[in-house]
């Protein structure tokens, strides 16, 4: 870097000399330079103007410099050279890359030089919030924090990742330094799904999230210890969502009846070692049966009309039930309502935790269905037991409520009439009153 300090003079034939006030030396005398340093020069452009140049500026440069002219009386002019330096990280004093067990403290320390004074800020290279935790004011997050030392205490593994220290001092450019901090744990394994059931012939997809740090190496067994290798049939993967969180994925393809059982995803590192279990099962595919295929045929029908017999439990009549595609009126339905029908007679049962309900259905094309066989007529007349279980033991709790009701009448009765009409004491007698005129 180069400075110049220029002064313009008026006379003619007069000698200039430049002056470092504050060692009170002679740096040159009109053009020539009487100190010993070769970084000093003068030059004279035209009759009146005089230039000190200076290279290679330095910090001991700094200071008052002063311009006199031997004039009668002497002319002097001083000028205040102020030097800055722009940040340096000192990186002989400067944290690298630190490790630290999960619970455990971390100090990072960054230095730097330059003038003015360098202000040092820390930030997280992700963004995230810096954690600052001290005994008197408990825990403190901030996206920003100043100081040459940034204290991490009770370090856990969301607190893993870049920091970074910026030094600036108003003097281009701003220095940085990154440091990595690596949060150690044994591995950590959840299970999304434990059971998980598909039908043979069909892939299914097993997952297993896990944690740790340093990184794991991460498999799958079956439940007798046998290691899945990747294959046409199985297929393997994993996809890192942090630094220290990776999701396993075991893709099994046309499942066989040799596939279900346990399975089990096994993570490890230098600290130790997790699993976590899947049950797989076959899961049947429903069948349509004839049945099935009547009783979509009668619910298909778009206007039928369905009367209702009121559950006691349940008394007032609500909205109307959605239930495989066919409307039904009557009490309140619920995602826990379960409702069978018969094809043949249109009757239906809703049984729900509050009771129960029964549904006739009329549909038109009906009136003159021929006669079902006697095969058709077995299941109705299970249905017609079941419903007449369910009346007997409504028309047991229809007494009970009115037996309770009745009990509770005669007794407000009773009280009430002997509110008006108290018996007297047997230890009372009638008072007479005499007058006399």
């Amino acid at each position: 870097m180069i400075t110049h300090i220029t002064w313009h003079t008026n006379g003619c034939g007069t000698q200039v000399a430049w002056i470092k006030a504050d060692a009170k030396a002679i740096l040159a005398i009109h053009e020539h330079v009487i100190t010993n340093n070769g970084r000093l020069s003068v030059t004279h452009n035209d009759y009146n103007t005089w230039t000190l140049v200076i290279r290679s500026v330095k910090m001991e440069d700094r200071g008052v410099y002063m311009c006199q002219v031997n004039t009668d009386p002497m002319k002097m002019q001083t000028a205040f050279l102020e030097v800055v330096i722009p940040p340096d990280i000192v990186y002989e004093e400067t944290s690298g890359d630190m490790m630290v067990p999960e619970g455990g403290s971390a100090k990072l320390v960054c230095k730097a030089r330059g003038y003015p004074k360098p202000k040092i800020i820390w930030r997280r290279e992700d963004g995230r919030e810096i954690i600052a935790r001290n005994g008197t004011h408990g825990k403190m997050k901030a996206t920003v924090v100043e100081g040459e030392m940034l204290s991490l205490t009770k370090v856990t593994r969301s607190e893993m990742g870049a920091y970074m220290c910026i030094a600036s001092n108003g003097v281009p450019p701003s220095v940085s330094k990154r440091m990595k901090l690596q949060v150690h744990f044994h591995p950590l394994i959840q299970v999304p799904n434990q059971l998980v059931g598909a039908p043979l012939g069909t892939d299914v997809t097993l997952i297993c999230n896990v944690e740790a740090s340093p990184k794991a190496i991460n498999y799958w067994q079956r439940e007798n210890g046998e290691m899945i290798i990747s294959n046409e049939r199985y297929s393997m993967n994993e996809n890192e969502s942090s630094m220290y969180a990776v999701q396993m994925t075991l893709v099994i393809r046309k499942l066989h009846k040799a596939d279900m059982g346990g399975y089990k995803c096994i993570s490890k590192n230098s600290i130790g070692d997790a699993e976590g279990t899947i049950r797989l099962y076959e899961m049947e595919l429903q069948k349509k049966t004839k049945t099935a295929h009547r009783l979509n045929s009668v619910e298909d029908t778009s206007n039928d009309e369905i009367n209702s017999t009121p559950n006691v439990d349940q008394p007032e009549e609500t909205n109307k039930i959605h239930k495989n595609g066919r409307l039904y009126k009557g009490l309140q339905g619920s995602e826990h309502d379960l409702i069978s029908s018969s094809g043949a007679t249109g009757i239906v049962v809703s049984a729900h935790r509050g009771g129960f309900g029964l549904f006739q259905s009329m549909p038109r094309h009906l009136h003159h269905r021929p006669h079902q066989s006697s095969t058709g007529w077995s299941g109705e007349a299970k249905l017609l037991i079941v419903l007449l279980v369910h009346l007997r033991q409504l028309l047991a709790r229809w007494l009970l409520r009115l037996v309770r009701l009745t009990r509770r009448k005669v007794l407000q009765a009773t009280m009430a009439i002997q509110f008006q009409h108290p018996t007297p004491s047997p230890c009372s007698s009638p008072i007479l009153l005499h007058s006399s005129l």
